[in-house]
């Protein structure tokens, strides 16, 4: 499809054109993947299935069935996990992501919730946000059987309840630790740890490698711009700048543990590190560690999972959430 560039307000190439009437054309659509109500060799032991969360938001959900856990009894960890895309692209139902979250609940033993939120620009932030927060609160309803999915009521265990997320997701879920520092989820339920891969930060002020002018740094900026247009402060909202004046102390986190993951080539590396030691230095006082993936890129192991560098990310991620 052909377009007149007098007609188009934004662009995000090779993604998706925003035109001055506020038609979104989308250039981008991820390949979906149905779930696998059976489990087999080929998807790791572990079946999934769609469930609707409310009338904005779904999700698949991850059950590996074919290890000792479940066997003698003890229930399993639970991940929430929100997935990548600068908040505007991908979905908890693509190829892409169906392959990662089976993978991680067949290696870690756990059972996940992938949400799939609304995406800008034709739900602009903070609907993202909202919808992440709602599923959070779904999922902790069944601790106190409030809601009667089967598979979270038999086989979750609410006092290792996991949040985590790549990219905008890793956003996401600092964002919804955050908020569970201030208010409560149903049930009581804490979450005990978050993993944050690559996470999705900027600001107005150049930290390390993003003080030279990259196409890379170009898109993320860009990509906050249309998803978020009307944000206060531009690229120093809290949403988006967690170092900004105005967001709330690091301090506030509401969760017992936390990993960040970087990679050594990847532009969003140093805030992803200054965020580890900004955490560090708030007077948090939970367990906190960083990885860093030397050589490799942008959220490089969901991409390329057979690789080394991704076999040993994945060892970590699996780590963090088998311990209690």
């Amino acid at each position: 499809m052909g377009s007149d560039q007098q007609d188009v307000a934004f662009e995000l190439l090779p993604f998706l054109r925003v035109h001055n009437d506020g038609t979104v054309e989308r250039l981008y659509n991820p390949t979906l993947s149905p779930p696998s109500p059976t489990a087999t060799t080929t998807t790791g032991g572990v079946c999934s299935k769609d469930v609707v969360i409310s009338p904005n938001v779904s999700a698949r959900l991850y059950l590996p069935n074919n290890h000792p856990f479940l066997l003698d009894g003890k229930k399993l960890p639970i991940l929430v996990y929100f997935h990548g895309g600068g908040f505007c692209i991908e979905s908890a139902f693509s190829t892409l992501c169906h392959g990662y979250m089976t993978t991680m609940a067949s290696l870690a033993n756990v059972v996940i919730v992938s949400v799939d939120y609304r995406l800008a620009p034709e739900n602009p932030l903070p609907a993202a946000y909202e919808d992440s927060w709602d599923a959070l609160q779904w999922v902790a309803s069944h601790a106190n059987n409030e809601k009667d999915e089967p598979w979270l009521v038999q086989y979750a265990d609410f006092d290792r309840l996991y949040i985590g997320g790549d990219s905008a997701g890793a956003n996401i879920s600092h964002h919804m630790a955050m908020r569970a520092g201030t208010e409560n989820l149903h049930g009581g339920v804490k979450i005990l740890g978050a993993f944050l891969s690559y996470p999705y930060f900027l600001g107005s002020n150049p930290l390390g490698s993003e003080s030279v002018t990259s196409h890379e740094m170009s898109l993320l900026r860009k990509t906050w711009m249309i998803v978020y247009p009307s944000a206060p402060d531009g690229f120093d909202n809290p949403l988006i700048n967690p170092f900004a004046k105005t967001a709330p102390c690091l301090m506030g986190l509401g969760c017992r543990r936390l990993i960040v993951c970087v990679a050594s080539e990847d532009e969003l590396k140093a805030r992803g590190v200054h965020y580890h030691d900004a955490v560090k230095a708030s007077g948090w006082q939970g367990e906190i560690s960083l990885f860093e993936a030397e050589g490799e890129g942008h959220c490089f192991h969901i991409f390329n999972p057979e690789t080394k560098n991704a076999k040993e990310m994945f060892k970590r991620l699996v780590g963090f959430l088998q311990e209690c």
